[in-house]
């Protein structure tokens, strides 16, 4: 006699019953985001209901779904909505949810093994290269992000370019001699300095190379690093190209690094987290060339391919390149002749995770849905919203254009005649604190030449060009208000909450 599995659903009419209304509450909850707050803050009722304790009886399945409903739907981070523009984030294309739900409901791991799970990540991955004209010979694995792209392209740099791989591998680069170093803009991201902390290398032989007036890496300052490296008998490991910093959207010179690279015997590694899809347009093939003959690449497809959180790409240009730093073996995972284990690929082999999420069904439900020339509709559309953007600034006596891509980002701030520094960053301060409290809108902040700064990043396949228009008034509306303020009783606003890349 068999007996019910505690935990599959008692009734399976009831289940069914409650997956159809929140397919149903989705679609109304998409199609009406605009008439919603991009963000707003979490009450303190709904923040305590986060803090009770464990369950030890359940609850029906509706219950939790409305508390759902009431305690969490209502107070997202915004980013599907069609004014947010803060950080890199994107926006999230309705059909690959469906990918998720179903890969969830199969609940297969993508380390290894034979089944069709592995394939479609293979195939997802093939199209990624096709997209982005990189060799059809290379590789690549999907990974939670770029910050962990940057491991794993730099533990395999780190395994190429070693004087003995095996050596770098059993004993660690310092125990075998080797004190490598990495080469990149001051403006390159962040995860650069845990990647190098990971690996052993150290934040100190990352070597911040500065920036000319358009925040591009300076190449003649960067070969007398690296000449004044060697001199000191230091091994330069890896140079890491940008394209597109989350800064400014600045691409860096691809071509005269990867030259640079070939000159040096560095592993050339490219940051195109959101600006490597600029490639879906041949009008951007100009600006990004030298980064299809790149060591390795990473891309977010959750920023400017739209993908629901979390999906990112590691590639590499020639096959072997990521096992060689990564392969593994034990008993429990060796191959056999026949059944699953038999199956030649692992991707467990190309990066650190063993236990691997099936990522790659939301970009395949994605892609097969639209078809690539659509994304790069979405994406062209995305650098003609922020080219308005900066037209609109600099046509505004009161607005100020600080920073602007041939990409989709532009910063600039409220200004007026005889302000002093500290009181335009806290005006500028105070009009992002108004946009993103009332959930207007949601521009994120940097600080550029020492100047506060409101920065757009358009990575929203939502956004038009009247979403920015309503941006530029709202920005000259507060600012006027706010200004008016700072004349009479000084400081205006508060500094915004931080974000992520």
């Amino acid at each position: 006699m068999h007996t019910d599995p505690p935990l599959d659903p008692a009734d399976w009419e009831e289940f069914r019953a409650l997956g159809k209304r929140i397919v149903d509450d989705i679609a109304d909850h998409l199609a009406g985001l605009r008439e919603r707050p991009v963000w707003q803050p979490v009450p303190e009722d709904v923040r305590a209901s986060f803090r009770t304790g464990l369950p030890a009886k359940g609850m029906p399945m509706a219950e939790v779904y409305e508390e759902f409903r009431t305690t969490v739907l209502p107070f997202p981070r915004g980013n599907i909505h069609p004014r947010f523009w803060g950080w890199a984030n994107g926006s999230g294309v309705p059909v690959a949810a469906y990918g998720d739900l179903l890969a969830s409901v199969i609940n297969c791991t993508l380390g290894s093994g034979g089944n069709a799970a592995m394939m479609v990540e293979q195939q997802v991955i093939e199209w990624l290269q096709q997209a982005l004209h990189w060799p059809a010979g290379g590789s690549g694995l999907l990974t939670s992000g770029a910050s962990m792209g940057q491991v794993t392209a730099l533990a395999a740099a780190r395994v190429a370019k070693a004087p003995s791989a095996a050596a770098v591998r059993d004993e660690g680069a310092v125990a075998s001699g080797v004190q490598f170093t990495v080469y990149g803009s001051e403006e390159t991201h962040h995860s650069v300095d845990k990647a190098v902390e990971l690996l052993g290398i150290g934040r100190r032989f990352f070597r911040k190379i500065p920036v000319d007036r358009d925040f591009r890496i300076d190449v003649g300052a960067l070969r007398a690093t690296l000449r004044a490296d060697r001199e000191a008998g230091l091994h330069p490991l890896c140079l890491i190209g940008n394209a597109g910093t989350v800064n400014t959207g600045a691409v860096d010179p691809l071509r005269s690094l990867l030259e640079i690279a070939r000159e040096e015997d560095l592993w050339y590694h490219v940051d195109g987290a959101f600006g490597a899809f600029a490639q879906l347009l041949p009008s951007h093939h100009a600006l990004l060339d030298g980064l299809t003959e790149a060591d390795s690449l990473v891309c977010d497809l959750h920023k400017w391919l739209y993908m629901p959180f979390d999906v990112s790409c590691v590639l590499t240009r020639s096959e072997g390149m990521l096992e060689a730093a990564f392969s593994s073996s034990a008993d429990y995972i060796s191959s056999t002749a026949g059944g699953p284990a038999a199956y030649p690929l692992a991707f467990s082999d190309r990066g650190i995770e063993q236990s691997r999420r099936f990522r790659a069904l939301k970009v395949w439900f994605a892609l097969k849905t639209h078809g690539i020339g659509t994304f790069a509709e979405a994406v062209a559309a995305n650098i003609a919203q922020v080219a308005h953007l900066a037209a609109r600034v600099e046509a505004a006596e009161d607005l100020e254009l600080v920073a602007r891509s041939d990409l989709n980002v532009a910063c600039f701030r409220y200004v007026w005649p005889g302000a002093a520094p500290d009181a335009a960053d806290r005006v500028n301060r105070g009009i992002l604190n108004r946009l993103q409290t009332e959930g207007l809108a949601m521009p994120s902040h940097t600080v550029l030449d020492g100047k506060f700064v409101i920065r757009v990043a358009d990575n929203n396949h939502r956004t038009d060009v009247t979403d920015f228009d309503f941006l530029i008034a709202q920005v000259r509306a507060v600012g006027a208000e706010l200004r008016a303020a700072e004349e009479d009783t000084g400081p205006a606003g508060t500094a915004p909450p931080a974000g992520g890349r």
